[in-house]
């Protein structure tokens, strides 16, 4: 079955619409929209810096069990190793100061991987395959997400990224692959990753960073429906599977359903995301009142 086709308007998955997007946020504030000057890197003009959205998760180290926010270093160490600095945003509660006091602070975002989006937020009811719904880690992401594009803000998803990218601006999920293929190819069994080719659409900002085709490390049981409303199919698998999303433009939003941090060698996402965060910090500070 060939996935790739598929869009929310039933038109061509490559031609970009109007975005508009979808958000949890219900108080009637934007998120977006600055209330104080922005702030400046703590290290100064010459390295951006770049949020990583982050787990909630109970966890357990030394004597304790105690809920915790963190992330696998090798998302972290990609910007940096690309010449960013990191810093996670783990989820809470949402509001327009404190979504706008995050923002303020960066100079790109990027939506990790993690566990499955809650199908409510498709509008569709849970495959049994589904996770356990994170409605908190939910909620950031897409607050988040709504002001970094809004706000012309360079955004990368990874894996869980790309479906939180399609979904807000009103696209669905296949939420269990293996219904849909007849296999578990994209993912080699539990924490374990496989290597697939994809293949990328020409003329793509993909296409452009990593060429033609390129073997990535895999590990997901979802993947694109519907595409999103303004969005662009960048790569797809060898089963028509939809692998990257972006949209067209100046700003950079690009977001693959892979892993890139998986095989640090390549850090050609991480250093087109870091180059777009240094344009993107040039470009607020000199709209900074002087």
């Amino acid at each position: 079955m060939d996935l790739s086709a598929s869009r929310s308007d039933g038109g061509d998955p490559l031609r970009p619409a109007s975005p508009r997007l979808r958000s949890p946020v219900s108080d009637g504030g934007d998120p977006l929209r600055p209330a104080s000057p922005r702030l400046r890197s703590p290290l100064g003009a010459s390295r951006p810096v770049v949020g990583l959205t982050a787990y909630l998760e109970q966890v357990r180290t030394g004597v304790w069990d105690i809920p915790a926010g963190y992330l696998p270093a090798d998302y972290f160490e990609g910007i940096t190793m690309a010449g960013g600095v990191a810093v996670l945003l783990p989820p809470q509660p949402v509001d327009p100061e404190s979504v706008g006091c995050v923002l303020d602070s960066l100079h790109a975002l990027v939506i990790t991987g993690g566990y499955d989006l809650d199908p409510a937020a498709y509008g569709q009811e849970p495959h049994p395959a589904t996770d356990h719904p994170r409605p908190g880690r939910d909620a950031w992401e897409f607050a988040l997400l709504r002001g970094a594009l809004q706000r012309g803000m360079p955004v990368l998803g990874i894996c869980r990224g790309t479906q939180v990218l399609n979904v807000a601006l009103g696209g669905t999920l296949h939420q269990h692959l293996p219904d849909i293929l007849g296999h578990s190819g994209h993912r080699a069994g539990n924490g374990v990753f496989t290597r697939l080719p994809v293949h990328t659409a020409s003329g793509t900002r993909l296409a452009e960073l990593i060429g033609e085709s390129a073997d990535v490390p895999c590990y997901h049981h979802q993947a694109i429906d519907q595409v999103g409303e303004g969005l662009v199919v960048s790569a797809v698998d060898v089963d028509g599977v939809i692998e990257a999303l972006e949209l067209p433009g100046d700003t950079f939003v690009l977001a693959v359903q892979w892993h890139p941090e998986k095989s640090l060698d390549d850090l050609r996402l991480f250093k087109a995301l870091v180059d777009a965060a240094s344009g993107y910090a040039g470009r607020q500070s000199q709209a900074e009142p002087r």
